[in-house]
């Protein structure tokens, strides 16, 4: 039987070989690190990536951003129309009145949210300028639910 001997495609010189100089020296161990690094960062995985995307997320997501931009612009008609019949039975017209007044500074702010069900999401908000009597943020959640194919609607008041 005969053994081959393998080489390795990439080798360093013996040192001493090299000349004695620090120069020859300080470049081979640069290169070194630098093919240690490149071979770090490509060994990574973020965390990111490894998430399955759910395709409806993002347009329940948007969903909620339209309902609390009509709350911010204090649009009674969109916001209650992009309401379900359970939430619009369960909340006095007198409150929707007032929930959709919020004032000039209202704003709102949407962080991450999770799927509750299926076809339905809550997300965090806090909602600023909720009420004139306070300086704080309201924080709540928003329930989205799917309506239709491509149709989202809010189940719970913030």
């Amino acid at each position: 039987m005969i053994r081959l001997r393998r080489e390795p495609c990439w080798y360093l010189p013996r040192p001493e070989l090299l000349p004695d100089d620090g120069l020859m020296r300080s470049r081979i161990a640069l290169s070194l690190l630098v093919c240690f690094v490149s071979v770090l960062s490509y060994a990574r995985v973020p965390k990111s990536s490894s998430r399955s995307l759910d395709p409806a997320y993002s347009s329940a997501l948007a969903a909620a951003n339209r309902f609390l931009y009509a709350w911010q612009t204090q649009d009674h008609e969109t916001g209650i129309v992009m309401l379900t019949d359970a939430a619009r039975q369960h909340t006095s017209p007198e409150l929707l009145q007032i929930f959709f007044s919020p004032g000039p500074q209202a704003a709102f702010e949407i962080k991450r949210g999770k799927r509750i069900g299926p076809g339905e999401y809550g997300f965090p908000v806090a909602l600023f300028g909720f009420s004139s009597t306070s300086s704080r943020p309201h924080y709540c959640r928003i329930i989205v639910t799917r309506a239709g194919k491509d149709d989202w609607a809010v189940d719970k008041l913030p």
